[in-house]
């Protein structure tokens, strides 16, 4: 007899690998999905009292493909009903398509992610599609965690599978000429998956578990499939560094506290150990990618038993590094952070300027957030209030908000 949680815990491990089955053998995803559901619901019911099949994996592919076939002869006669009788010759895409390869062992999560992550749907789509087909978590979830009506997540997931059988986009992975990208758009989705997480852009709340469990868990499922790559195994190791720090990241009353002034001793140990372990290893053997560097910095603020202990000069080469590879504002942002802390506040406001009147920050809180530290570092009291106070109004996060908010109080006194 198996425990509900095993099998829970079981169940969605294999539901990507069986969903992906089935559209390898029988394409239509939108159907596909459905079996999968019910076969999946099948399981949960019958495991824990009868016990796990020696091959749960082809017993969900067996039960899922004959809910497929009683699906599609029950809209063939359906169909067949509402013609004339003259036309009741089956039509010829009526019948199940013929099973397509595959083999008990094999894998295909990553093939759906990159089906999931296809540059032909938005972000949002890929986000979407990602948490439905490939981690499991119902529309209901989904909706819950991006603070949206359940009505308009479905209907999101829906326009994306839509969307796939409109475009023609095979179950296959990419060709090798596409291959580096299309990995880099499925590693960006993940990102942005534990980053909505950890750190909630909207709502009460500043973390959101399911999220970053979600991230971290179908990031593990990349690795174990592409062990060699070293981005992959940067992303893991970015995740569990940052991860690590959350039970330190908010009071008891749910206040939002610094980096610099949280109590190290709640740090995840075994989190850091793992992520410092990762990155060490794809640092010395593989090419150098974003990814890595996040998560090379990461480890050094996790290596620092206390704030004031912090390597902030290697940081700064770090991010410098960083910014050549990947250029982007979050990365300026932070270096110039980094910069204050070695060079003074002055030198980190200097770098700032470089971000004025770039749009692709318009309507961030994040450079007034910034501005506004390196200016109370240098002691512009009123106006580190001001743009903490800016900052405030722009964030739609409450914790932040209730955080930029009491920074500009305590300047006021």
């Amino acid at each position: 007899m198996a425990g509900t949680a095993g099998v829970e815990e079981l169940l969605r491990e294999l539901a990507p690998q069986v969903l992906g089955a089935l559209i390898r053998r029988h394409g239509h995803f939108d159907t596909a999905e459905d079996a999968v559901q019910e076969a999946l619901l099948a399981a949960a019911l019958q495991w824990p009292g009868e016990g796990v099949p020696g091959n749960p994996k082809a017993w969900l592919i067996t039960v899922a493909s004959r809910r497929l076939t009683d699906q599609w002869r029950s809209d063939h006669a359906r169909r067949a009903r509402e013609v004339t009788l003259a036309a009741m010759t089956p039509a010829k895409d009526a019948a199940p398509p013929e099973p397509g390869e595959w083999t008990p062992d094999q894998d295909d999560t990553l093939t759906l992610l990159f089906l999931c992550c296809h540059p032909a749907l938005t972000a949002a789509s890929q986000i979407a599609l990602t948490l439905r087909a490939v981690g499991g978590l119902t529309t209901a979830q989904i909706a819950r965690a991006f603070l949206v009506p359940e009505a308009t997540m479905a209907q999101r997931i829906s326009r994306a599978k839509q969307r796939v059988k409109a475009t023609g986009i095979p179950f296959a992975p990419p060709p090798a000429a596409e291959r580096a990208a299309r990995l880099a758009a499925v590693l960006h989705v993940l990102y942005l998956i534990f980053n909505e997480g950890y750190t909630a852009s909207s709502g009460p709340d500043l973390h959101r578990a399911e999220l970053t469990g979600e991230a971290l868990r179908l990031t593990r499922a990349v690795r174990r499939l592409l062990p060699e790559d070293g981005e992959v195994s940067g992303l893991l190791a970015l995740m569990l560094l940052t991860e690590a720090r959350r039970p330190a990241r908010t009071g008891p009353d749910g206040a939002l506290i610094p980096l610099a002034e949280q109590d190290r001793a709640l740090w995840n140990r075994g989190h850091i150990a793992e992520g410092v372990a990762l990155i060490t290893e794809a640092l010395s053997r593989a090419p150098l990618g974003p990814y890595q560097l996040q998560a090379a910095i990461a480890a050094v603020h996790a290596e620092a038993p206390e704030a004031a202990l912090t390597d902030w000069a290697q940081i700064v080469e770090l991010y410098g590094l960083l910014g050549r590879i990947d250029p982007n504002p979050v990365v300026t942002l932070n270096h110039a952070v980094a910069v204050a802390m070695v060079k003074g506040p002055r030198a980190g406001l200097d770098l700032l300027a470089d971000l004025d009147g770039d749009e692709r920050m318009a309507g961030s809180h994040r450079p007034d957030a910034v501005r506004a530290h390196l200016l109370e570092m240098d002691g512009d009291l009123d106006g580190a209030r001001a743009a903490y106070r800016a900052a405030a109004r722009r964030t739609t996060s409450l914790p932040e908000q209730r955080y930029l908010d009491s920074r500009a109080a305590r300047l006021t006194h």
